[in-house]
């Protein structure tokens, strides 16, 4: 729809009734799911009893806020502490598979590059179990082998943080490549008339014109790890994440305190995305 053309009564009625729906589908459940955050209950979930914020600060004994839960506080740095591994390894490798399939020709290019993307449409749980037979066929043949356990193969963080990145590294790559296309070589070959050796070059004329496409795709790269649940539930051991622990706690049935995990995460990953843009917008050339 051409949007300078002129347009019926009903068609801009109708429209703006589609955005007030898309919208209200899209934040409703996040609205609920802040309110009941401050519900002066011991279920989270409707109705009202009331406002209190002993679901954040509360020491106890019926109502044990977030900043007082060991249990969550001990996920949420596990998650935290995943996430920045994650974000470092997926950044690196993705950005080096960016610069691998859009600059160097070799044999059997277009196979591979299928190869990367497919964990983006293998379901989250089926790569997980995946990574967790491999891993542990992999660790009982080195002990049959060699005689050595290697508990790295098995469940636990190491597993988690490879797990995670052998897909995480793929859409880093892509948003790296996806810059990369556009970047104008001939900057490359006057940096080399000028005397710059090859490091130089990618130190002070590449880096710096991906550097915004970097940042954006390790920004993606925390949060997929952070919120991620399919294929870490598979690589977790005895250390769960966040996702992992609250999906536990609403199995079992939990207090209002999910609530308030989870207004802080809305919170967080909206500064972060906020703060992500902001930098980018500052990093453009």
């Amino acid at each position: 729809m051409i949007r300078t053309l002129p347009s019926s009564r009903r068609y801009r009625l109708t429209f703006r009734l589609f955005v007030a729906l898309y919208f209200l589908l899209l934040f409703a459940p996040l609205v609920v799911t802040m309110v009941l955050a401050f519900n002066d209950s011991l279920f989270p979930s409707l109705p009202w009893e009331g406002f209190t914020l002993d679901w954040f600060f509360g020491e106890g004994p019926r109502k044990y806020g977030i900043f007082h839960d060991r249990t969550n506080l001990r996920s949420l740095a596990v998650s935290f502490r995943l996430a920045l591994i994650v974000t470092a390894l997926s950044t690196f490798l993705g950005t080096c598979a960016a610069f691998l399939f859009e600059q160097e020709e070799f044999p059997f290019k277009g196979a591979l590059y299928f190869l990367m993307l497919a964990p983006l449409v293998i379901p989250g749980v089926i790569l997980g179990i995946s990574i967790l037979m491999f891993a542990n066929s992999l660790g009982l043949a080195v002990e049959n082998r060699f005689d050595l356990y290697v508990s790295s193969l098995g469940p636990g963080f190491p597993l988690m943080a490879l797990g995670q990145a052998s897909f995480i590294s793929t859409i880093v790559a892509l948003v790296v490549a996806a810059r990369l296309k556009k970047f104008d070589r001939s900057l490359e070959e006057a940096a080399y008339n000028l005397g710059a050796n090859r490091a130089q070059v990618l130190r002070f004329v590449t880096l710096p014109y991906l550097r915004p496409s970097i940042l954006g795709g390790a920004a993606m790269a925390f949060l997929l790890s952070f919120e991620n649940f399919n294929t870490t539930l598979f690589l977790a051991g005895s250390q769960a994440t966040l996702p992992i622990n609250m999906y536990m706690q609403v199995r079992d049935g939990s207090t209002p305190v999910i609530n308030a995990i989870s207004l802080l995460l809305i919170l967080g990953a909206s500064l972060f995305a906020v703060a992500n843009l902001y930098g980018r917008r500052k990093t453009e050339p």
